[in-house]
């Protein structure tokens, strides 16, 4: 194993992965606690009890630390397909889910939103897509269950589409800063979301060409 992947401590003498999940867990942990603005990886250092030359190994900035430590907290919780039997059920189930998930992380971007995009010099996009990563697909394996059961004609969608209920989610946490109530999601859902799947499909006809339906982030 490199060296640099050994931790100088002599009382914790972490290593490897073990190292690196200690790392991000007191980088999330500082996150969450002070925000952005007051991020630093000397107080990550202070929190995970190492030096501030272990993170920079493997870490150039806070921006980078940061971006890491919200994937690693998305990696541990994970949405998943609900697999509730209708459309309406399951894109409301993973708005919730994501809404329980993704609430906090929203604040603490929105709080030092500025900073944390100049310090990142990404898009809000290109953020979103470093962050969610493989999660992109979920909204299109929800919308394919629901063309098998027949209640929509096909799956190829608009990419833009399919991605529109967690578009609106965000839009509304981020102009709220605050969590997004049930009811809210179920308007999303049922004034927005359903009737514009429906009136597209009525709109496309059964000849229309498909449309691309490469998968968006959620």
């Amino acid at each position: 194993m490199a060296i640099d992947e050994v931790e100088a401590s002599p009382t914790l003498r972490r290593r490897g992965k073990a190292l690196e999940r200690a790392l991000l867990h007191a980088a999330w942990g500082r996150l969450v606690a002070s925000g952005y603005s007051n991020f630093t990886l000397e107080a990550v250092a202070d929190e995970a009890q190492t030096s501030r030359s272990v993170i920079h190994r493997r870490w150039s900035s806070r921006a980078e630390l940061a971006i890491a430590a919200i994937a690693h907290h998305i990696s541990e919780n994970p949405l998943t397909a609900p697999g509730l039997g209708s459309l309406r059920a399951d894109l409301i189930a993973v708005l919730e889910q994501s809404m329980k998930r993704g609430a906090l992380i929203a604040s603490i971007v929105a709080r030092d939103m500025s900073d944390f995009y100049r310090d990142a010099r990404a898009t809000p996009a290109a953020l979103r897509e470093a962050i969610l990563g493989a999660e992109g697909g979920l909204l299109n394996e929800i919308v394919e269950h629901a063309a098998a059961r027949g209640e929509l004609k096909s799956h190829c969608l608009p990419a833009r589409l399919i991605s529109l209920p967690a578009d609106l989610l965000r839009h509304e946490v981020f102009m709220q800063f605050s969590p997004v109530p049930s009811s809210v999601i179920c308007e999303i859902v049922d004034q927005i979301v359903l009737p514009l799947l429906k009136t597209y499909q009525t709109l496309d006809g059964e000849g229309a060409e498909a449309p691309p339906t490469n998968s968006r982030s959620i």
